[in-house]
């Protein structure tokens, strides 16, 4: 069993910058994909970065491609996703997920994942 707990969440004026956080314990394993998704309102879940084949591969939503980092600490548990030029549209509900396949068929798709968290907002407002 995974658990993930997501943090760092809030409020930020466009142009601005947060950094998300997610811990994860329980049974994880290095070549585990771990995945940052959000979901803005009316809109389904999409994926935004993931870190997947042990942290060796990256993968972006092309919006995002070069505002966002993502980046993973095995020995901390923990993933991170550093969001810098923050727009309105970045505006959401933003999990954290894993895949313990060992390998991961679809970095940015949700169906890959089969443990969430439960989200953290992330509100870009003036």
């Amino acid at each position: 069993q995974v658990q993930l707990v997501e943090s760092g969440g809030g409020l930020v004026q466009p142009g601005g910058s947060l950094r998300l956080s997610c811990q994860f314990s329980g049974s994880i394993l290095e070549y585990y994909a771990i995945g940052w998704f959000r979901q803005s309102p009316g809109k389904g879940r999409e994926g935004v970065a993931t870190s997947y084949n042990g942290g060796k591969e990256t993968a972006y939503k092309h919006s995002v491609k070069d505002r966002f980092t993502i980046s993973r600490d095995n020995a901390k548990n923990a993933v991170y996703l550093q969001m810098d030029g923050l727009t309105v549209e970045d505006t959401g509900v933003y999990y954290c997920a894993a895949d313990t396949l060992p390998v991961n068929i679809a970095p940015l798709e949700t169906f890959a994942y089969d443990f969430w968290g439960q989200g953290t907002q992330v509100t870009v407002s003036s």
